[in-house]
């Protein structure tokens, strides 16, 4: 019998309503057998989520304050839910605990865990469901990344009949402490528990039909895409495509299972199926962009002759504890793209570092500047796409800063003024929107 993995974000569990469609989606299919909830999301636009009120209980008690009213929010919003769906759920237990911990903990991963404990403790109770702690299966390596024995140790606990709850978003690490994946986490999650389960697919409910081709906050008639690549999802979710977590991918990708973006207020839309391969038919299959990066430009005559220019470049980052994102060079020239809130500062003592150690010509650096992905496996098949992205941009008088294709032709990244990125999104997808 097919297998099954249903992650559900918070925005799909906000109320006892939310739950209650989560529920009937799940006992509509028996192969549904793997659920992972996050912490309910909020209910309106001016709610608070259950992992915000969790950082700023952490904080408050940290600073010595008192804390009664995200306790007393926190407590409500979980015994309403009981109350609304009618089981015995308690979450004043758990409370308690937090309570005696808030101030111990220099982190606050285990504090920021509960909203997902506490909502996995419930939807299992109401699911009549085994209840998976996923601190006690889900392992990290003391460098943060996971230990591939998590695979086995949670597929043990998985195994047997029934359904199975494994709250999402978070670990532990190699002693027994409680650690968070980063905000969105849950995806991860159920992408762990659909490997270590061996299921045949894995469901991501959310609030949105799948993804779109462009962000439809800046296009938004922008169409859905009915099939991508883990390889076309990984660039685009890295640059700002928000509907799954871009880490989501590596847990399933090597088993090859594929994963589905379904809809909970309308179960019945087809969303975005994310798999190993795909007929492409069209050269862009998505269009990503986001602002809050910085570009280092080097520049130095005959570089190009001196051994381990570039090599003496990426050190002087490493030094600094800065991540480099992308690097288009020239004969005489490199540069340097990096996120702005990676520098915390830095970005004058790199400066001085690179006049001291490789004697350029010229060093500057350019702020404000947005990247954008156009991304697509149909690309090297095209003739012509790099000139009709370009010429969009110049036909929407764009000032192009960088333009940067990778090996793979799988995609083309520009960098574009920040306060042009919307008009550039846009001008892109306007180029490639009816173009086969």
């Amino acid at each position: 019998m097919q297998r099954i993995t249903c992650k559900f974000g918070g925005s799909s569990l906000a109320d006892a309503a939310c739950i209650r469609a989560a529920m009937d989606i799940i006992k509509a299919n028996p192969a549904r057998r793997f659920i992972v909830p996050s912490a309910p999301g909020k209910r309106t636009a001016d709610d608070k989520k259950i992992t915000d009120l969790l950082y700023a209980w952490h904080n408050m008690a940290r600073q010595g304050l008192d804390a009664a009213e995200p306790r007393r929010i926190i407590e409500e919003r979980f015994n309403g839910l009981a109350r609304d769906l009618g089981v015995s759920f308690d979450a004043r237990p758990c409370l308690v605990e937090i309570a005696e911990r808030a101030a111990m903990d220099e982190t606050p991963d285990y504090m920021a865990s509960r909203g997902e404990y506490l909502n996995g403790r419930l939807i299992a109770e109401a699911l009549g469901a085994t209840f998976i702690e996923p601190a006690e299966c889900i392992r990290f390596k003391a460098n943060g990344e996971l230990d591939a024995g998590t695979y086995h140790a949670l597929g043990e606990r998985l195994a047997g009949d029934g359904l199975f709850v494994v709250p999402g978003f978070y670990g532990a690490m190699p002693n027994g402490s409680v650690k968070t994946f980063s905000r969105g986490g849950s995806d991860v999650t159920g992408a762990i528990v659909a490997r270590a389960s061996q299921s045949d697919l894995y469901e991501n409910w959310t609030d949105v039909s799948g993804f779109r081709m462009a962000d439809p906050r800046m296009v938004p008639k922008a169409k859905r895409i009915e099939q991508i690549t883990y390889r076309e999802l990984r660039e685009l979710s890295y640059m700002g495509a928000t509907v799954l977590h871009d880490e989501a991918i590596f847990p399933v990708r090597e088993p090859g299972i594929p994963i589905h973006i379904l809809n909970t207020k309308s179960p019945e839309s087809p969303g975005t199926a994310i798999v190993a391969q795909r007929e492409a038919t069209t050269p862009v299959c998505g269009i990503a962009g986001r602002d809050g990066f910085v570009m280092f430009n080097i520049e130095k005559t005959l570089m190009n002759k001196e051994h381990g220019f570039g090599r003496k470049v990426l050190s002087i980052f490493e030094e600094h504890g800065v991540s480099w994102e992308h690097m288009p060079t020239g004969i005489d020239t490199i540069s340097v793209i990096v996120r702005d809130d990676e520098l915390h500062g830095k970005a004058d003592h790199i400066i001085e570092a690179i006049q001291k150690h490789l004697e350029p010509d010229e060093v500057n650096v350019t702020n404000g500047l947005a990247i954008i992905a156009t991304v697509g496996q149909g690309m090297n098949h095209h003739i012509g796409v790099a000139a009709r992205l370009t010429g969009a941009l110049a036909q929407a008088a764009i000032n192009l800063r960088v333009i940067d294709q990778g090996s793979s032709e799988m995609n083309i990244i520009v960098g574009v003024e920040k306060q042009d990125l919307a008009r550039a999104v846009r001008a892109i997808y306007e180029a490639f929107d009816d173009w086969r």
